[in-house]
């Protein structure tokens, strides 16, 4: 016979309670490697020259991190040349 487990929530709740800040951890753990994936791939076409669409989603990028995130803006290489 299989063995089956429980999923609840409760079962990942430590003595404090914290399972939610865990979770919530979890989720910007999460958003800062999309994040950092979407820095490469803005990387990535500006050095191909295809800045209308890296500045777009420079734009993009700075609007998740100031509103969604509430961490400071960081310049990318694509927002500080003069191409852009």
């Amino acid at each position: 016979m299989a063995s089956t487990k429980s999923s609840s929530r409760s079962s990942t709740k430590g003595r404090d309670g914290s399972s939610s800040q865990n979770e919530a951890d979890r989720y910007r753990r999460a958003a800062e490697d999309a994040l950092q994936q979407l820095d490469w791939a803005i990387g990535y076409l500006h050095g191909i020259h295809k800045t209308d669409i890296s500045k777009a989603l420079a734009k993009n990028r700075t609007y998740i991190r100031r509103q969604l995130l509430g961490e400071p803006e960081e310049p990318l290489p694509a927002e500080q040349t003069s191409e852009t």
